[in-house]
């Protein structure tokens, strides 16, 4: 059987690679999927190919490990692919190779795609017949909500498991086993101050991927500095010096989209598309920041440019289609459209006012003539001039009560005065 630890375990690769868990008593965290008695646990003793899974959960929890401990157990091939940079004709090949290695080895494989969460539409909708027939074994990864970003038809097909994130206990195990076990850390003669520990510790926020990585680049720094030992000073320096770092669950990530919608809230299209570009480029879920321009053309624009939200959905709609990286282009044509569109935000007002009312006011009875019955008095508007008549449509308890009023900008200025020439003598605009 090849090893599928082989390639991650020579002294080249990462610090993360190297002390990944090869076998389940290695393992930290997840009881409740490797405990005893659990499912995953249960698969990888019976020795028996899984069904396709997601895993579902934030950095560095494990999921990828778990997807290598139950190929090697299993004795599956496994094919790791990532999500960003994998596209349909890569997957077709894949396909095909696996349905050869079933048909004439007796072998199944899994396939692991790494961010599921990021294949668009189409490259899901391309997996669900080779699941079905078990031409694959399927095992996403993600960070997102599968419920939210994977296909309805395909989550059907797969078991969904989700990973909680890991105790600072177990973090800290793991930095006094990487300094313990790792050859190479070892052979450096460098040691760990406690309270450099635990600055590592409280930075990874319980991801023992990123406390390896900065375990690691303390250690480089040192060595650099001809020290033996890794001080808290280290750790706050190695911080300092990090710079463009992007965590899509961390403070950055509210930094940044925070900044890209004020800039179009702005109308600075140049600042727009900066943050738009600096935020895919760093690993920015695209589809978040469609739905965010969604909602901005209808919050900030409105009914001043009501093409905004037609621009901003399409783009949407092209991310869904396309994927990256060529959506990046109408995803920032969105955001370029939306910044240099006049501005409204009456509908938004209109909607607080209305709730407002909802939970202040004593409301009254539906008014007869708007009930659903016959000969209840309404009058049918295109039954008269201009497709119009003035009748009250609100409770009487809210009659002349103004809600929508339109700013003067783009084309609600043109709206203002065309509900003012409607209702000319009734009520203003």
């Amino acid at each position: 059987m090849d090893g599928l630890f082989d390639s991650e375990t020579n002294r080249k690769a990462p610090l993360a690679a190297r002390l990944r868990p090869r076998s389940l008593s290695d393992f930290l965290g997840q009881k409740h999927l490797v405990g005893e008695g659990s499912f995953i646990r249960k698969i990888i003793e019976k020795r028996e190919p899984p069904p396709s899974i997601i895993f579902w959960g934030p950095p560095g929890c494990g999921k990828t490990t778990l997807a290598l401990l139950l190929a090697e157990a299993t004795d599956c091939k496994l094919v790791k692919v990532n999500a960003v940079l994998s596209g349909v004709a890569e997957l077709k090949s894949i396909f095909a190779k696996a349905q050869d290695e079933r048909k004439f080895y007796g072998r199944r494989t899994i396939l692991f795609i790494d961010e599921i969460h990021r294949f668009n539409r189409a490259q899901q909708d391309v997996l669900l017949p080779y699941v079905e027939d078990g031409s694959i074994i399927l095992i996403g990864a993600t960070t997102e909500n599968p419920y939210f970003t994977l296909n309805s038809t395909l989550i059907s097909r797969c078991r969904v498991l989700k990973l909680e994130p890991l105790e600072e206990k177990d973090i800290s195990f793991i930095l006094d086993r990487a300094m313990k076990d790792d050859e190479e850390l070892n052979s450096s003669h460098i040691t760990l101050e406690e309270g450099a520990k635990t600055l590592i510790v409280r930075y990874a926020n319980r991801d023992a991927r990123q406390a390896l990585n900065i375990l690691e680049g303390a250690v480089f720094l040192v060595r650099s500095k001809n020290k033996d030992v890794i001080e808290p000073s280290d750790i706050e320096e190695l911080f300092t010096e990090r710079i463009f770092r992007y965590d899509e669950h961390g403070e950055e990530h509210y930094n940044l989209i925070s900044a890209f919608i004020k800039s179009m809230r702005g109308s600075d299209p140049d600042a727009a598309v900066y943050w738009l570009v600096r935020m895919i480029d760093s690993g920015e879920d695209p589809r978040f920041i469609a739905r965010r321009m969604a909602i901005q053309a209808a919050e900030d624009v409105g009914n001043a440019d009501p093409m905004a939200l037609v621009v901003a959905v399409n783009a949407l709609l092209a991310l869904e289609y396309v994927g990256l990286p060529e959506a990046i282009i109408p995803l920032s044509q969105a955001a370029i459209y939306i910044a240099s569109a006049p501005k409204s935000n009456s509908i938004c007002n209109a909607i607080s006012k209305v709730r407002e009312d909802l939970k202040d006011k004593v409301l009254g009875e539906t008014p007869m003539h708007l009930r659903n019955i016959e000969d209840s008095g309404y009058k049918y508007p295109h039954n008269f001039p201009g497709h119009f008549v003035i009748q009250d449509y609100l409770p009487k308890a809210l009659l002349g009560r103004r809600y929508y009023e339109p700013s003067d900008e783009g084309k609600e200025k043109e709206v203002k005065e065309r509900l003012n020439k409607l209702w000319k003598g009734k009520k203003e605009f």
